[in-house]
């Protein structure tokens, strides 16, 4: 097309194009070109990346980057979630508190706990330190006598109901902030309520300090909300964080729409999308 349609538009000579010679400057040109060029960079393929070497080393969880809890042998979309994790607040206070990070291998804990180090005591330091460097300020009234200010009494927490509580109430515990105390009620008010303080550790991000404040404080003294199985939706089963399977809601629904109302639990064991253990999840919720 260049040959027939464009070079005619724009002669340069009124000899007619030698191609051959063209063809050998190029040639020329190529054979100029270094050798190591094209050999200096290779593409890398993302699709196929090869493995780090796994090199196991003494690492805080708190302070560990990205790329060296891969190097520690953690996949990276786990190294990446704990990076999020702290993002969000979250922090390692035992090193149990690994295995609170979904999908966390405990096999893998196994051989990383030996070369885990958490800081011990580094608040008590800190408050110590603070009080030997401490001056009261000078005022200006040199008759006016410094006056220290009243010891601070630490308020007592009393036990509450999880299924009514608020926001007000959970952020009074160690470890619970308002990002955590939102984060629990939603879990809660989409569940249903919770049936037993087994269920705290469901919530994404509660480290064992937060776990373990709301087991002490809070107390399951309401009943949950129940889902009429034969009247519901496939949208308010979605609502459920049991049921976010879009595709196992839709067989619940199908199945009865083919064989019936439900009867009982029983009834549930036949469709076979459902293991045990998620039935027995969901019976507290359920009535028929």
């Amino acid at each position: 097309m260049f040959r027939r349609w464009i070079l005619p538009l724009f002669p340069v000579s009124s000899e007619p194009v030698n191609v051959q010679k063209l063809d050998s400057i190029v040639a020329e040109i190529k054979s100029a070109e270094p050798e190591s060029k094209g050999e200096s960079y290779s593409k890398p393929d993302y699709k196929n990346p090869t493995s780090r070497p796994v090199r196991l080393f003494a690492f805080d969880p708190n302070q560990a980057s990205v790329d060296q809890l891969t190097e520690l042998g953690i996949p990276a979309f786990l190294a990446k979630r704990i990076d999020k994790y702290r993002s969000k607040g979250g922090q390692f206070r035992k090193k149990e508190d690994l295995l609170h990070i979904y999908d966390f291998p405990s096999d893998l804990y196994k051989n990383l706990e030996p070369y885990i180090r958490l800081p011990q005591g580094q608040n008590k330091k800190f408050a110590s330190a603070a009080s030997d460097n401490f001056t009261p300020n000078t005022y200006k009234n040199d008759t006016k006598p410094y006056t220290k200010s009243p010891a601070y009494v630490k308020p007592v927490i009393a036990s509450f109901d999880i299924n009514t509580t608020d926001t007000a109430q959970l952020i009074k515990l160690k470890g619970i902030g308002t990002k955590l105390s939102l984060r629990i009620l939603k879990f809660r008010d989409a569940l249903g309520g919770f049936h037993s303080t087994s269920q705290f550790s469901e919530v994404f991000g509660l480290d064992s300090l937060a776990l373990s404040e709301l087991t002490k404080y809070a107390k399951v003294q309401s009943s949950v909300r129940k889902i009429n199985i034969n009247t519901v939706t496939i949208e308010e089963l979605g609502q459920n964080p049991y049921l976010r399977n879009k595709k196992i809601n839709a067989v619940i629904i199908n199945y009865r729409t083919q064989h019936g109302p439900y009867q009982s639990i029983d009834d549930l064991k036949k469709v076979r999308v459902l293991d045990e253990k998620l039935i027995e999840k969901l019976r507290p919720y359920l009535e028929f």
